[in-house]
């Protein structure tokens, strides 16, 4: 009923930005939210964001910017460091039914 791909991930240097994507189809239920999240290589998945703009972690580095739409979710990353290394996806999560939607992920990769 939802299919994300995310996509932009790449090698970034310490101290880099990059945006990564997130592309929409499917249905918007009357209740839900759509977020940002990652994992780094054995650690817990961790919540950065939550459209419209609502940092959950790493505030000030991590920005969902204003030009995000449901459709199209960016993640707007700046001074990039290693430990931001990670899979970072897409998902949305429906309150009407009670389901949660992935996407594949797209990995971030920062070199120090």
């Amino acid at each position: 009923q939802v299919h994300l791909v995310e996509s932009g991930g790449g090698l970034v240097q310490t101290g880099g930005s990059l945006r990564i994507s997130c592309a929409r189809s499917g249905r918007i239920f009357s209740s839900e939210t759509m977020n940002w999240y990652r994992q780094a290589p054995g650690k817990p998945l961790e919540l950065l964001a939550t459209l419209p703009d609502v940092p959950v972690s790493v505030p000030g580095r991590f920005t969902i910017p204003a030009d995000s739409t449901k459709n199209l979710m960016y993640l707007q990353m700046n001074n990039l460091r290693p430990e931001d290394t990670a899979v970072y996806f897409c998902n949305v999560r429906d309150y009407d039914y009670g389901s949660s939607y992935w996407g594949q992920g797209t990995q971030v990769t920062v070199s120090s």
